[in-house]
């Protein structure tokens, strides 16, 4: 099993199908166009640290994705200032892949780059029966009260 790495800023439109297909087959809320849309457009416009580059770590059956997790750098603002995080979304196994523990090998290398690279921490949200699988890995439930000032009601948690 191999992980790949690729770039979301130069992301080639065979790469992105095979990360279209591989989303649309696990989640259905988008089409396959909206999800290719989604992923061609994104992150071509970042401009921030060279370390903290938005990427997708997959694996692949040949040239078909069958796991993926996005790693894409998010500023939140603390008491002590801005600070640059992971956010950890998409994470995903194709379902005819599933107990193969490619899940686990993708959050892990994807944790990497908060243990041994360039992010001091990575705040993602899951749902509750999906947080044991992550608490395995090491991550753990935050108490912080988090305010999306971004909001139409900051107060609101932006959280599901």
């Amino acid at each position: 099993m191999r992980i790949e790495t690729l770039d979301r800023r130069n992301i080639s439109d065979a790469d992105a199908r095979a990360i279209a297909e591989l989303l649309t087959s696990v989640w259905s809320r988008r089409t396959f166009d909206e999800r290719m849309a989604q992923i061609q457009d994104a992150w071509r416009e970042y401009d921030g640290p060279e370390t903290m580059y938005p990427r997708s770590l997959v694996i692949r059956d040949g040239t078909r994705v069958v796991a993926r997790a996005a790693a894409v750098p998010r500023t939140i603002g603390t008491s002590d200032g801005d600070l640059t995080i992971l956010a950890l979304a998409q994470v995903c196994t194709a379902p005819d892949q599933r107990g193969r523990k490619l899940g686990q090998a993708i959050v892990r290398a994807v944790f990497d780059l908060v243990d041994h690279g360039p992010y001091p921490h990575s705040l993602f949200q899951t749902k509750p029966e999906v947080r044991p699988f992550y608490e395995k890995l090491g991550a753990c439930q935050i108490p912080n009260r988090i305010i999306n000032s971004l909001g139409n009601n900051p107060e609101m948690s932006q959280f599901w």
